[in-house]
């Protein structure tokens, strides 16, 4: 074993938005306030966006409502910003559909849930991303672990067995667990670039090898993230941990019910009116409101 680890490529750049999807008064998709959305959190410091994902409510939207959003996204940012369209799904057809139209849309990449509510075996699962692979060899895929949705994880040994896979390259670790970026990491090499799927958790996995993070926070204080992430990378420990302590309670309060609805409830305060979840999730209540609100104004003192 050598004596130094090898850090990982950065395909999709170190801050990624997991965007919300915005929508109108009458609970339509609001394209073009994605648009705008999108080119802010740009200039905010993202490197790139996730549309669709878990924080873009991708279970209520319909896949033309999702096609179109990734079009209109893309427009928004131009073809300089890294753009994951979120296309996962328990039906390992539907998924494959999804990859390819979104590599024909022009996605730098898929972001790649593993399936939920069917809970298949570590099998049922190396054979499911094997397929997704194979239908869009040239779009770069992101796995996504995130067992607390799902009720089904996927093993570091697994995802070792689908490292021939060429356009598999990243990895967002959701699930809570530190150790499992280096499990990642010692059975699948440097290849596999894994992020963060957790903001409060993001500096210590960029401590054990990860390359960045899928943020909700970052609609928020992306330049702080961005900061932290910068601060780390050049040896200012003492200054990225000082970001660390400060962001977390707006990490904890944008955990204290389902996302996303606090960070659609933050927007709100903070001017952007992306309107309210759909059903069956509803709108953040009164009390963690006001809690929440009380966060980000501490944050704008500081």
């Amino acid at each position: 074993m050598s004596s130094f680890a090898e850090l990982s490529p950065i395909p999709f750049g170190r801050l990624l938005t997991a965007m919300v999807t915005p929508f109108d008064d009458c609970g339509c998709v609001d394209f073009a306030l994605a648009g705008r959305l999108a080119r802010y959190l740009v200039d905010e410091g993202s490197d790139g966006l996730v549309v669709c994902g878990t924080t873009g409510e991708s279970p209520t939207l319909s896949w033309q409502e999702q096609h179109q959003l990734l079009d209109a996204v893309r427009q928004a940012v131009g073809p300089g910003v890294k753009i994951l369209a979120g296309t996962g799904s328990n039906s390992t057809a539907e998924a494959v559909q999804a990859t390819c139209e979104a590599a024909a849309a022009g996605a730098d990449g898929a972001l790649v849930v593993v399936p939920y509510y069917n809970k298949p075996p570590q099998e049922g699962l190396e054979e499911h991303f094997r397929v997704i692979s194979s239908s869009a060899p040239d779009l770069p895929l992101m796995l996504y672990n995130i067992p607390g949705r799902t009720g089904c994880s996927i093993e570091p040994k697994t995802v070792a067995s689908l490292m021939d896979c060429k356009n598999l390259v990243s990895f967002k670790a959701a699930s809570g667990t530190i150790d499992e970026v280096t499990q990642l990491r010692l059975e699948c090499g440097s290849r596999l670039a894994v992020y963060s799927g957790d903001d409060s958790l993001l500096l210590p996995m960029l401590s054990v090898g990860a390359v960045g993070v899928v943020s909700v926070a970052s609609h928020l204080v992306g330049k702080r993230i961005k900061a932290m992430i910068d601060a780390y990378l050049s040896g200012e420990t003492a200054l990225a941990l000082g970001y660390h302590e400060q962001l977390q309670p707006l990490f904890q309060a944008l955990f204290a019910t389902t996302n996303p609805i606090p960070v659609k409830a933050a927007l709100e305060l903070n001017g952007w009116r992306v309107g309210p979840p759909r059903s069956p999730l509803i709108p953040l209540n009164h009390a963690m409101r006001e809690s929440l609100e009380n966060v980000l104004n501490a944050l704008r003192q500081t």
